[in-house]
């Protein structure tokens, strides 16, 4: 009888047992890659195909961060893309801008924070096999502790290698979507269904480091109206604001 009363008090007590839904960041680096697409684009498919495509060939969330960030100033021509945001725009902008480019384009992607135009050739692996053997410069530790009221509840805290670097260090926050899809009904795309991944839905940051090269945040991040949070998860990455050097990049799965 005390046997059973006791496996009764397990049972009961087992969902406070549960495995955390957290993730760490490991001692090398891990690559931040940056899609700005668009649905009004013709030519973005095919990078959106590629971008869905990495973990399928060798590149899990241990050696690359994807992210998909959806412009807005394609909006123009026919089609407005509901994933698009003009922050979106602006960082691009601004990313290209440290590295005195002139103009942006789609797709473009970035890796580290740095135009990559060879993204579809043998040299992407080589880059982010170079990457992954570097020493990381931050350590991110990432949180789901729930879902609820369509957005994703997240703990995240980072710590740099080297404090020194705390004035220009940020800390950013991302909640992506997987498995979206669009009937495209004007602009370049029209007539085509769309399916894309790693859909930037939410973003949040910079969050600056204390002069001790440490930070802390509990933030939640919205998901779509009708979003699946099993489809979704949060991406955190550290990156250089004067350089626009990416530090470390850490991906987390809702469980």
């Amino acid at each position: 009888m005390q046997f059973a009363f006791l496996l009764l008090l397990l049972a009961l007590g087992a969902p406070a047992l549960a495995a955390s839904c957290k993730a760490e960041s490991g001692d090398r680096t891990v690559a931040l890659v940056e899609l700005y697409t668009s649905e009004g684009c013709s030519s973005c498919p095919p990078a959106d195909r590629w971008l869905s495509g990495l973990a399928a060939r060798g590149f899990g969330a241990e050696r690359v961060v994807p992210l998909a960030l959806h412009v807005d100033y394609w909006d123009y021509i026919g089609w407005k893309d509901p994933y698009g945001r003009r922050e979106f725009s602006l960082r691009q902008r601004k990313l290209s801008q440290l590295q005195r480019m002139a103009l942006v384009y789609t797709p473009q992607v970035l890796v580290q924070g740095r135009d990559f135009p060879r993204w579809g050739t043998p040299a992407f692996d080589a880059t982010v096999a170079a990457i992954n053997a570097q020493p990381a410069k931050a350590r991110i530790v990432l949180e789901i502790l729930g879902a609820s009221g369509g957005a994703l509840d997240a703990q995240a805290s980072a710590e740099l290698a080297d404090s020194a670097r705390a004035s220009d260090a940020a800390l950013y926050l991302a909640v992506f979507e997987n498995r979206l899809t669009s009937r495209i009904t004007a602009g370049e795309n029209s007539g085509r269904t769309l399916t894309h991944d790693h859909v930037v839905l939410e973003w949040l940051g910079p969050f600056a480091f204390g002069p001790t090269g440490k930070l802390s945040e509990r933030r939640p991040l919205a998901l779509l109206p009708k979003g699946a949070p099993e489809r979704s998860g949060v991406v955190g990455f550290v990156q250089d604001r004067r350089t626009g050097e990416v530090l470390q990049a850490l991906l987390r799965s809702a469980c």
